[in-house]
């Protein structure tokens, strides 16, 4: 499979625009419809970059979690798939570092971390240790992270015209009412592809169009879904995948953020409670760039202390998405249960 520069530019654009029909796309990208909608089922059906949102629940109540997890050695594998096919388990990732596997968990509230999640981990075998940090406060996330190979006025265009989705998660306190099951019922079709359009949804849930349409409006236009354009990291340009594990001076974390999205390639930041409080992970060119980027840490984050560096080795899953050993997508989906807000 290739991945032409048409097509990151592509990929850029719905990362900007999830949801922008092809015909305006065409405009800006000076492509035909029909050539943009063959090329991107071109690149879904390789799994070299796929939509999907995943819901983000009430800010003021979520749970975003960071789990290491060791396992018997023998058992790594079976042990990694176990944990992928936990919904709330988004991301697994293999370590080269002190912990066997990372996961990212996203669960409505903290309660449900311990009763739903923690306790299944506690009933894999092979599985000897885990230890979890919580999420404070997420900073930015992959929704925010671009290809950045579209011009200026391109990406302003599309930004024009990109709706809702393309916003991010709605902050603490900015939520309507609640979605009703009806509307929740239509978020595992979007996680499986977020360009999902209504008729295909209408067909999959047997209901009318238009109908289903207006559901699709309101979810959208509550915010309460983080929509992404992924990309398999060996075709980004960004092979190497980096996490730091850091501490930052105590009401510095605001200014360290608004720092870290001058780097184009930071994927994750986050303030985080355990033995350090702030997480960073970004892709990067080359292993020679993990001390680069150390030093401009350092260099732009007054106080920053830099405890320790992890890098992956590979990506079983990612936001619910399983991948294949060469980072491609393949097709399998583990979405969570919608379930409605108390």
């Amino acid at each position: 499979m290739e991945v032409t520069e048409e097509d990151l530019q592509l990929i850029n654009a719905l990362q900007i625009a999830p949801r922008i029909s092809w015909a305006d796309a065409a405009g800006i990208l000076g492509a035909h419809a029909t050539t943009l909608a063959a090329r991107w089922e071109r690149l879904r059906a390789s799994g070299a970059a796929w939509s999907t949102a995943h819901s983000m629940g009430d800010p003021k109540q979520m749970c975003l979690a960071l789990v290491d997890v060791d396992c018997e050695m023998t058992s790594r594998a079976e042990v990694t798939a176990a944990l992928a096919a936990i919904p709330e388990v988004v991301t697994v990732e293999e370590a080269a570092s002190n912990r066997d596997l990372m996961l990212t968990v996203i669960t409505p509230t903290l309660t449900q971390l311990s009763d739903i999640v923690l306790t299944q981990l506690k009933e894999i075998r092979g599985l000897t240790k885990y230890q979890t940090s919580l999420c404070t406060r997420l900073h930015s996330g992959g929704y925010a992270w671009r290809l950045n190979v579209l011009d200026k006025s391109q990406i302003a265009a599309l930004q024009a015209l990109a709706g809702p989705e393309s916003s991010g998660p709605a902050p603490a306190g900015n939520q309507g009412a609640p979605l009703p099951q009806s509307h929740l019922d239509l978020l595992p079709f979007l996680a499986m592809d977020g360009r999902a359009a209504a008729a295909d949804i209408a067909r999959g849930l047997g209901r009318n169009p238009a109908t289903v349409q207006r559901q699709l409006n309101r979810v959208l236009a509550s915010r309460v879904l983080s929509f992404r354009c992924e990309i398999a990291q060996q075709y980004s340009g960004y092979p190497i995948t980096c996490q730091w594990f850091a501490n930052v001076p105590p009401g510095q974390h605001e200014a360290a953020a608004a720092e870290l999205r001058n780097f184009r390639n930071v994927r994750l930041s986050a303030s985080t409670t355990g033995r350090t409080n702030f997480v960073i992970l970004m892709w990067l060119h080359s292993l020679a760039d993990v001390m680069n980027a150390e030093q401009a840490l350092q260099l732009r984050i007054p106080g920053i202390e830099l405890v320790e560096s992890v890098v992956v080795l590979n990506t079983a899953k990612r936001v619910g998405w399983m991948l294949n050993p060469d980072s491609t997508a393949t097709g399998a989906v583990v979405v969570p249960a919608a379930e409605p807000a108390p």
